[in-house]
Formats: structure tokens, sequence, C-alpha cells
């Protein structure tokens, strides 16, 4: 499999990108400094931005697959996956690839979660509420293309080592998860793209 990879760089795309090596997979990996990723055999380090649709073109030309792993960086960058998702379907109509799976965030969608407690409710959303709006607009961004697209969200983020083993519940995160580890989330996203699994679905993860 040749996959084109975005946020290589951060922990998740790290996780993401070791695992598409160990597997024998080929990887183009797009990012805005080159030097911010160690170099493997089958891996191709393309420089430019996630949000331009010619660089993430060029990153996915005759790829099977596209994997976005950006995360949202609020202030700084308030739009920046939405701006990245709006890029990545353009560029995936242009190059015809079909396959993309998209970090995004339980947390988002918490507001229609009946087995959420209230005070989470209240908080999280005040909290965080730039990167969930920017969250849920690439969500609509990339629901609304044609692709096989697969929205993975993961609850709580936490640094852990890979287990395997979590739950998976469509839309909402499973009833009492909380958190997930960054490398079983690239677990999950490599289990979907092997297998072809939870397309046009949105996979929330859970310990």
């Amino acid at each position: 499999m040749k996959l084109a990879l975005l946020g290589a760089s951060g922990r998740i795309g790290g996780y993401v990108l070791s695992w598409a090596v160990g597997a024998g997979h080929e990887v183009a990996v797009l990012a805005r400094d080159p030097r911010s990723l160690s170099t493997a055999a089958g891996v191709t380090v393309i420089t430019g931005q996630a949000t331009d649709a010619a660089a993430v073109a060029e990153t996915a030309i005759d790829a099977d697959a596209v994997v976005s792993a950006l995360g949202p960086r609020g202030a700084k960058t308030p739009a920046l996956l939405a701006t990245a998702a709006g890029a990545t379907v353009a560029a995936m109509n242009k190059t015809g690839v079909r396959r993309l799976v998209c970090v995004s965030a339980a947390g988002a969608f918490i507001d229609g979660d009946p087995d959420m407690g209230a005070l989470t409710k209240l908080i999280l959303p005040r909290v965080l509420s730039k990167q969930f709006v920017d969250t849920r607009e690439m969500e609509s961004v990339v629901s609304a293309s044609d692709l096989d697209w697969t929205l993975v969200r993961p609850t709580r983020l936490v640094n852990a080592p890979q287990t395997g083993h979590y739950r998976v519940r469509p839309e909402l995160a499973p009833v009492g998860g909380r958190k997930i580890a960054r490398s079983d989330v690239a677990h999950f996203i490599g289990e979907a793209l092997t297998n072809d699994t939870w397309v046009r679905a949105r996979p929330a993860l859970a310990y």
C-alpha cells in the first residue's frame, strides 16, 4: 500500500508513520519542515503546507489512501483543520485517490451524547471552543465529499504504550470511556486502512 500522510511530525502522525514503515508500506509525507522527520526506507518527504491543495496533490499522487493526522491549533490557526480538509478533498479529486482517514475528536460532539455528564458538557466545549469549531467544520467538509472517508473520533488523548485493545462505537464515545492512547489511535487507523473498514463512518475510540 502507498500512503500519503499529513501531520507526520505530530504524535499520532508519528505513530502512523512508524506503523506504515514497519508494515512495509510506502509513505509520502507532507511536512512544513522536513528536518522534523527522521528518514527511513520507503518514506518520501515533500515540503509544503497541508492547507495548500497543490502540495497535498503532489503528496497524494499514486497513493492508495490519504491519512490526515493533523490536530487543531486553537487561536494560532483557528481554521487549520477545515482549511486543510478543503485542500485535501480538492487534491484527492484531482489525483483520483478515494480513501481518506482523518483524525477528529469525540469531544467536539459531546452535546449530542446522552451518556456524557452534564458538567463535562458544560466545561469542555468552553475550554476547547475554537478547536472544536474547527473540528466540526473539518468533518462537514470531509463528509460532504464523495470520497471513501473515515472520521476517527478519539476521546481524551494520552501518551501510553500501544495495547491494541480498546472499544469502538459509531459516532459517540463508548459508554464510560474517557481516554485513549495516541498509539492506539494509530493502531485503529492501520486496521481501518488494512481491512478497509468504517468507510463513510465516524468511529469513536476509548478504553
